[in-house]
């Protein structure tokens, strides 16, 4: 039975290249509906597991400190967990008096789980009433284009956050791939040939960088 529930629970969990499951619910900055929001622009949505807790408290500074770089990649924060909106509210204020840092985007009030269900941030065998660190890559087609989940007791990575969206905005807009390690200003990968007449010119083309004929790198 407990197989069972798991398999059903990850067979719910939205996967890359699905359409973001849509929604409405009340967060700190008022009411939203998930296909209404943010119109034209990318979105990182990330849960926490509670309110006033401190793992969670590094986190969503880290996002609140970074905001002004989320919105000049032409992206929205929208934050989780399963908590009031007056806890959220609470928790909100207390850190921007003791630290100074605002937590200015806006966060779901999920106290009936609807959200987390539905993007599978409940995994029981972690915790059956917190959700899990997970974060989701939403482009402005509403298309889950990434998605990392973290454990409760490990902090995300706001860098690797960045990176990941920013390669992702760059591979969209010139058609390419990125290598390991791959951070603004890196060469990309071209993608591989596919007819003897590409793979000639490939061979042919002196502006790349070979190691050999199905990868090369290019400046853009």
């Amino acid at each position: 039975m407990h197989l069972e529930n798991t398999q059903q629970q990850t067979n719910t969990m939205p996967r890359i290249g699905d359409n973001a499951p849509d929604f409405e619910a009340l967060t700190t900055k008022g009411q939203i509906k998930l296909s209404e929001f943010a119109q034209d622009k990318w979105i990182v949505m990330f849960s926490h597991p509670a309110d006033f807790t401190p793992v969670c408290t590094t986190e969503m500074s880290g996002f609140a400190n970074k905001k002004a770089e989320f919105e000049a990649l032409n992206t929205e924060l929208l934050g989780l967990s399963i908590d009031s909106i007056h806890a959220h509210l609470g928790w909100v204020q207390n850190v921007r008096e003791t630290t100074g840092v605002y937590f200015d985007f806006p966060i779901i009030a999920d106290l009936d789980m609807k959200v987390s269900k539905l993007y599978g941030m409940l995994q029981p065998n972690e915790s059956e009433t917190a959700a899990v660190r997970a974060v989701f890559f939403i482009d402005p087609k509403k298309k889950i284009r990434l998605i990392m989940y973290y454990p409760l007791n490990v902090g995300r990575n706001m860098d690797e956050i960045l990176r990941a969206l920013e390669a992702l905005q760059t591979s969209d807009k010139h058609g390419v791939a990125m290598p390991l390690n791959w951070k603004k200003g890196d060469k990309v990968i071209c993608p591989p040939p596919k007819s003897l007449e590409a793979l000639n010119s490939r061979l042919a083309d002196d502006t790349l960088e070979k190691t050999t004929w199905y990868l090369a790198k290019k400046d853009i």
